[in-house]
């Protein structure tokens, strides 16, 4: 009996060449029908117990945290129906870290200011009319005595 490692002296065990793979098809001509594409089948369902696949396009291990919101945003917009001054002040601030962390919140931040602004020229205006109003009577001259 002869060992499979050795090799053979006499050259009469030489392994077969390959097959040549066959050549790829050629592409029907211009206009030629073309042929039909098969049915879509279903994948099958996984036998009782065994663990589902998840659908093409959901994640594997569950899904992605959810993106943080600017909690500033979120007190820009509230402070703005209240107290102008601290709404364009946070406002302000969060842009500033949004832009830096890439969260949440720039629109609620942006509309924080913008109501802030608006109450804070508002405010202006009722306060100049007040004064106005308190010279306008304390110069008229009409008083009342005891």
């Amino acid at each position: 009996m002869t060992d499979p490692n050795t090799p053979d002296q006499s050259g009469a065990q030489v392994p077969p060449v390959p097959p040549v793979p066959p050549a790829a098809p050629e592409p029907p001509a211009y206009g030629a029908p073309q042929p039909a594409a098969p049915a879509y089948q279903p994948p099958a369902a996984p036998a009782y117990g065994a663990p589902a696949a998840p659908a093409y396009g959901a994640p594997a291990y569950g899904a992605p945290p959810a993106a943080k919101t600017n909690v500033l945003a979120i007190v820009s917009l509230v402070s703005a129906f209240f107290i102008s001054l601290v709404a364009i002040i946070t406002g302000h601030i969060a842009l500033n870290q949004i832009k830096k962390t890439g969260e949440q919140g720039r629109g609620l931040a942006i509309a924080g200011l913008v109501l802030g602004y608006i109450g804070l020229v508002v405010g202006l205006i009722v306060i100049v009319v007040w004064i106005i109003l308190i010279a306008a009577a304390a110069s008229s001259g009409y008083y009342t005595t005891y």
